[in-house]
């Protein structure tokens, strides 16, 4: 009885987090044949937790960072955003290339896939109790020659991003590993959805 109640409970906790892709707009057909597509990342207008702007998020965590160690705010800050081109755009790139067989690092590919992250829940692990970080993205895809040509939009909801083995302390980490999630999700999602 005990084992029907775990299973039940994780089953429950794990679809809480279940990351749902769905095409809203347009059609990925006319990139069939493609075997490369342009990819850009934006972060603009994007909640985090329960802050509506980030501006707001990262004052707060700067300010309480400081007041551990002097200076440790502007340092965490300068990680939050560089981990963008070190970490998070790397990681989707590499697992959408994989899972889509498309590169998506082609300036002069005949499309432009526009990354869009929505919203971001940092998560926390602390040890005895963790909460997995999770994003949501729009991916618009256009023609590169002209940008206001859409070909599809695309929403990402709940790419959930935590470590398999649980030593994902660090928020970057388990961003990484969101940021990872999505580009194996909307690669396979791109292979599927080309071919109709």
């Amino acid at each position: 009885m005990k084992n029907i109640l775990f299973i039940m409970l994780l089953c429950a906790s794990v679809s809480g987090y279940a990351q749902k892709i769905k095409l809203v707009e347009g059609s990925l057909a006319p990139l069939k044949g493609e075997k490369t597509v342009n990819s850009e990342f934006t972060y603009d207008n994007m909640k985090v937790g329960k802050f509506d702007k980030e501006e707001d998020y990262l004052a707060k965590k700067k300010a309480e960072y400081n007041e551990k160690e002097a200076g440790s705010g502007e340092k965490w800050e300068k990680a939050w955003i560089d981990d963008r081109k070190e970490r998070f755009e790397p990681q989707f790139r590499e697992l959408f290339a994989k899972t889509s067989e498309m590169s998506s690092v082609d300036a002069s590919a005949k499309y432009t896939m526009i990354v869009h992250t929505t919203f971001t829940e940092v998560g926390f692990n602390v040890g005895v109790m963790s909460k997995p970080a999770f994003i949501n993205m729009e991916v618009t895809v256009v023609e590169t020659a002209n940008r206001d040509k859409v070909v599809a939009k695309i929403t990402v909801m709940n790419a959930p991003g935590r470590s398999a083995f649980g030593y994902d302390f660090e928020t970057g980490l388990r961003l990484q590993e969101a940021y990872a999630k999505a580009g194996k999700e909307i690669g396979n999602f791109f292979a599927k959805n080309i071919k109709k």
